[in-house]
């Protein structure tokens, strides 16, 4: 059973549970690499079961980031799912986890190339400033500012789904590494990482921001400091994030812009994020690191014949 994604409240906090899931994120990467729009091509693909690739899809319409559309099967009516326009810009979301992975991620070679089509080069997508063309543009070249409303991390709802103990994570090449897994695989471990990047350190500041208990924090911060993303904690206490940890920052930024653009229309941002050197709203953007111009979604695509099978 799936308890219903909440449409009010803090912005980033529906994006969250919308997205933080691993189910989810595949499902939208097949959509968007292999234009995958069938029940049947995603549950081959993923090898999971009808039941959870029903559910996730309920989900998907129910967020607006899927619709139903019928199509003629050999005279039956059936019914494949297209994304929303507000899917539609998650494709800078899934390319910012592509380069994390790149740079932060061993044995990463042999993921699939992205292709920048307007300079017909491999490429990577590095984060620049929409506002003042800068770029590249790090955690450490922005500053935060929280606003009395926000509340991005509260997401002490119901769980959305159970886990899905049926199926692992498909061992291909298109799938996830399991390190990104552990940061983006459900919603308390991406909402960890993001209460990290405005500053929280100590575990029970992370406790008081994100209303988690405390068995479900312990086995997160363990993980991260497992797979690199923490330092372990300092003699005062303090969680802090390593060079891996801080190479997240371009998904973090995408999410919070995507999130507060479409939940939150019309009002007051809950989180600023700044950019230091212009001193505006940041305003993040996906530069082809070969020649320099915005990567857009038209004009990329994946080589598949590069890649190679190396995923749990």
């Amino acid at each position: 059973m799936t308890a219903t994604i909440p449409t009010s409240g803090s912005a980033i906090g529906i994006a969250l549970l919308t997205l933080g899931d691993r189910w989810t994120l595949l499902i939208l990467q097949r959509a968007f690499v292999s234009r995958t729009r069938r029940f049947g091509d995603w549950r081959a693909q993923l090898g999971l079961s009808e039941s959870t690739l029903a559910a996730r899809l309920r989900d998907l319409v129910a967020a607006e980031l899927m619709e139903r559309v019928p199509y003629d099967d050999n005279g039956r009516t059936r019914e494949e799912y297209m994304l929303t326009p507000r899917a539609l810009e998650l494709w800078r979301l899934l390319l910012a986890i592509w380069g994390w992975e790149q740079v932060s991620v061993a044995g990463a070679d042999d993921a699939p190339r992205l292709i920048h089509d307007v300079c017909a080069q491999e490429a990577l997508p590095i984060l620049g400033c929409g506002v003042c063309d800068t770029a590249p543009v790090t955690a450490r070249d922005t500053s935060a500012e929280r606003g009395a409303e926000a509340e991005f991390a509260k997401v002490s709802v119901p769980r959305l789904h159970r886990r899905a103990k049926e199926s692992a994570t498909p061992a291909d090449a298109l799938s996830y590494y399991p390190e990104t897994m552990e940061i983006l695989g459900d919603r308390w471990s991406t909402a960890i990482l993001a209460a990290a990047f405005l500053g929280v350190r100590r575990f029970n500041g992370f406790k008081a921001e994100l209303g988690i208990a405390q068995s479900i924090l312990s086995d997160r911060l363990r993980r991260f400091v497992a797979a690199g993303v923490l330092h372990a904690p300092s003699s005062e206490g303090e969680y802090r994030l390593t060079a891996k940890g801080m190479d997240f920052f371009p998904v973090f930024a995408i999410l919070v812009d995507w999130a507060q653009r479409w939940y939150s229309p019309g009002s007051a941002h809950e989180l600023t994020i700044r950019h230091t050197s212009c001193g505006s709203p940041f305003r993040p953007v996906l530069l082809c690191s070969r020649c320099g111009e915005e990567l857009v979604r038209t004009s990329v695509h994946f080589d598949l014949h590069t890649a190679s099978a190396n995923r749990v």
